[in-house]
């Protein structure tokens, strides 16, 4: 048995995780497949990170060699977008700065068809604000690494409702710090802390 994509991420063996990805490309294999690999280490890459096996250091090496195979991949996805489902407005809130699970959840969405508005990280209360009233997207997501962003994500969706945006507006929460408590006290509609569950939760809300 040869080493898996996963295996390799955790390895930090960007040769072959450079190399898989791309001949399994023009070999014709989905790009999604090779996604939920690549989101299969970073999920073992975090749970080294939490069990102290790996450090920071390790956190960031893994991080950069998955945007350097998400960079060989995107381009292939947008070939699969044939049209728009919707339009999501995303970010991480003010005071966190992580945005692997961001990105990763954005991919997949505009591979999906829809139409991504990534605000970045550490986005403050009123750009969020101003980012719905401007895109009038289906959907507002929040990607949150740390429990101190609970507290602006309330606000933005308690801001909404003041202005009278938040009925046509499905609000989802996702991040390794959420869980059905943080969505009922944010006001959310929907939770995740996987990327692709978080794009059927999305798919759902521009069903009929």
């Amino acid at each position: 048995m040869g080493k898996s994509i996963a295996q390799a991420l955790v390895d930090f063996d960007e040769d072959f995780v450079l190399g898989e990805v791309t001949n399994r490309l023009n070999n014709g294999e989905e790009p999604i497949q090779l996604i939920r690999e690549l989101q299969d280490g970073m999920g073992l890459i975090g749970e080294r990170f939490e069990s102290g096996d790996y450090f920071l250091s390790e956190l960031l090496m893994s991080a950069d060699l998955f945007t350097r195979a998400m960079e060989v991949l995107e381009p292939k996805l947008e070939d699969t977008a044939l049209e728009t489902i919707g339009k999501i407005v995303i970010g991480t809130p003010k005071g966190d700065i992580h945005d692997i699970g961001k990105n990763i959840f954005c991919t997949v969405a505009k591979a999906a068809g829809f139409e991504v508005h990534d605000l970045g990280v550490d986005v403050p209360v009123e750009r969020f604000l101003e980012a719905v009233e401007e895109v009038k997207p289906q959907i507002l997501g929040f990607s949150a690494l740390i429990t101190t962003t609970f507290k602006p994500m309330k606000e933005v969706v308690d801001l909404l409702v003041e202005k009278g945006l938040r009925e046509n507006l499905k609000v989802i929460v996702g991040g390794g710090v959420t869980n059905e408590t943080v969505k009922r006290h944010v006001g959310a509609d929907g939770q995740t802390t996987d990327a692709l569950a978080g794009l059927n939760q999305c798919k759902k809300f521009v069903s009929l």
